[in-house]
């Protein structure tokens, strides 16, 4: 796929390193490092709702630092990148805003630079104010925050939040306006069936970017995952119908944003191919060219943006593949040089106030 010369924008990678660094998956690394095993022999002992939703855990079980991801950029035409934060777990009230330290005193390379970086906290936790202030405090390029809301009602899916309706709390929607008063985003990663929470969120601040994360997350929706999510094709059919739907009603709020990110998450039922072998684009494109036509539809270019969401979506696709597979459904639903640009670097400058 010919960009016309577009240098792009990605808008949402982890980093991290579980042997230096407090994170939830950190004991696991820190354990399959020292077992005389293979990591596909421990993968058999791991819980299911884990194996599905990492497709292959190899990453999660390693670092994952700028050389890594340039390593993985290999000639795609990416010039800046993002982080996004991934369950750091240190304690303390403040202790997320660490992660904003380590961050930005990563070095990267000279051609790649980091342009910002998306924070973790709870708008529910008490001193909630204080730690958006401690983050900001560490690095001039916090952007804003995302908070593990992801809950499935699929007890073999893996949630990330141990409430139901996280984003309906008093205390979530009191905290929330603290973003507000500072003119900062909000990420949503969620899964599908909590898109009208989100909906509800935005209708309620509507000065509060907020930015739908992984196109709403609709797990099971090319496959069966868990005990009984994607299980045939007609409740796939059903979680599709209901996922557009949905996805259009949070369109109606101007204050959201669709981030083209997460699409080939193992997660959503994606077969996972032999390591090594990304699934080839065509595929990709039949499974996900319908998501990114509708959101295409009811959001429009000028509220979309790209993100890779590596090493996630790693056991699935390559980045080049993935900027393929996006920019394949944009010129297919009509879009051309303009709108390719809006997806893969305009909407994120302006929403995320890069200075690039």
């Amino acid at each position: 796929m010919d960009l016309a010369g577009i240098r792009i924008i990605d808008a949402h990678v982890h980093q991290w390193d579980p042997f230096t660094t407090p994170r939830a998956f950190a004991g696991k690394a820190k354990l399959f490092r020292y077992l005389p095993i293979s990591v596909d022999t421990a993968m058999k002992f791991a819980p299911r709702r884990d194996r599905e939703f990492s497709g292959d855990p190899t990453a999660y079980l390693n670092r994952y630092l700028p050389p890594d991801y340039r390593a993985d950029v290999g000639d795609a035409p990416i010039d800046e990148f993002m982080h996004m934060e991934v369950e750091w777990s240190g304690e303390g009230a403040l202790a997320k805003a660490d992660e904003t330290t380590w961050v930005a005193n990563l070095p990267t390379p000279e051609e790649l630079p980091l342009g910002a970086l998306i924070g973790s906290a709870d708008p529910a936790a008490p001193r909630f104010a204080e730690l958006l202030d401690a983050h900001r405090s560490a690095s001039p390029l916090f952007r804003g925050i995302r908070t593990m809301v992801a809950h499935h009602p699929d007890s073999g899916v893996r949630s990330f939040c141990r409430t139901e309706h996280a984003l309906t709390a008093p205390a979530f929607l009191d905290g929330f306006a603290q973003l507000a008063e500072r003119e900062l985003t909000f990420d949503a990663w969620i899964y599908s069936h909590q898109l009208p929470e989100v909906s509800a969120l935005a209708e309620r601040y509507p000065e509060v970017t907020i930015i739908i994360d992984h196109l709403g997350t609709p797990a099971g929706l090319f496959g069966p995952v868990g005990k009984h999510t994607g299980t045939d094709p007609g409740t796939r059919r059903d979680l599709l119908l209901r996922w557009r739907d949905d996805f259009a009603a949070l369109a109606a709020n101007p204050n959201v944003v669709a981030k083209c990110s997460g699409a080939m998450m193992p997660i959503l039922g994606h077969p996972v191919p032999p390591r090594g072998t990304p699934t080839p684009v065509p595929a990709l494109l039949d499974r996900v060219g319908p998501l990114l036509d509708h959101c295409q539809t009811v959001f429009g270019p000028h509220r979309m943006l790209w993100g890779s969401n590596f090493p996630v979506d790693k056991p699935i696709t390559t980045i080049p593949n993935s900027i393929q597979t996006i920019a394949e459904a944009i010129t297919s639903h009509g879009g051309g040089p303009a709108e390719l640009t809006q997806v893969f670097r305009g909407t994120a400058q302006r929403v995320y106030r890069l200075a690039n």
